[in-house]
């Protein structure tokens, strides 16, 4: 399951020419592994092959169009569960603190709700657990899955498959509620949101506390293909 967890995370990243000219290698690395069905390996392909064929700059447009501009397609996990309430924050401390629990320290500027990180996290963990983590958020995934593939997006392929690691079964009534958090919104962009109510993490808290730690994993990014690869 690691090879996979990896080659999702760095699908869901922002498309990059590395993305590009090592999309053989991950298509080789998700079929080695052999952890999806073959009907989710060809729902797979439909992205792979659209990363492929398509030019970068188109690619990342789409990507931006997608990602960035509607909170019901964010790839930030507690903005689905949380919002910009004030549980957010201490949420997202929580999580950052289970990463550096677990020996993986973060080297990106991104938030630890971040589903590519979250998804490199699991993949540096040992197998057992790795299903329990995957199945916790499993109500955001499917509709995460459902949101994209009434878009008609490819990208709703990896949900899919986030889903069928853990043989996770998520709670319908859950799923139905973070849709209906999100229809109020539907005619919003993220920038009318936030002009609205700018998002507050957390307050400040004194160096050397475990949220200090947490704010402050921003070392340089490493490459997500070399992480696929180690």
């Amino acid at each position: 399951m690691k090879m996979t967890l990896r080659s999702l995370a760095v699908l869901l990243c922002y498309p990059s020419h590395e993305l590009k000219i090592h999309v053989g290698e991950i298509r080789d690395a998700l079929r080695h592994e052999a952890a999806l069905s073959r009907q989710t390996l060809q729902r797979l392909e439909v992205l792979l092959g659209q990363i492929e064929r398509e030019r970068l700059l188109d690619l990342q447009a789409a990507y931006c169009d997608l990602f960035d501009r509607s909170r019901k397609f964010s790839l930030h996990l507690f903005e689905h569960v949380h919002g910009d309430s004030r549980e957010r924050g201490p949420a997202m401390i929580d999580l950052g603190q289970e990463y550096i629990d677990h020996g993986f320290l973060m080297t990106t500027e991104e938030l630890p709700d971040f589903i590519p990180v979250f998804l490199e996290f699991l993949s540096c963990q040992p197998p057992a657990g790795v299903r329990d983590w995957l199945s916790q958020p499993a109500h955001v995934f499917a509709a995460l899955e459902e949101r994209l593939r009434d878009s008609g997006s490819p990208y709703a392929a990896i949900f899919h498959a986030l889903l069928e690691l853990p043989h996770a079964r998520p709670d319908r009534e859950a799923v139905e509620a973070l849709h209906d958090a999100m229809r109020d919104e539907d005619e919003k962009t993220i920038d009318e949101l936030w002009e609205e109510a700018p998002v507050s993490f957390a307050p400040p808290v004194p160096q050397g506390t475990a949220a200090a730690v947490v704010a402050r994993i921003k070392a340089a990014q490493e490459s997500v293909i070399t992480i696929l690869k180690s």
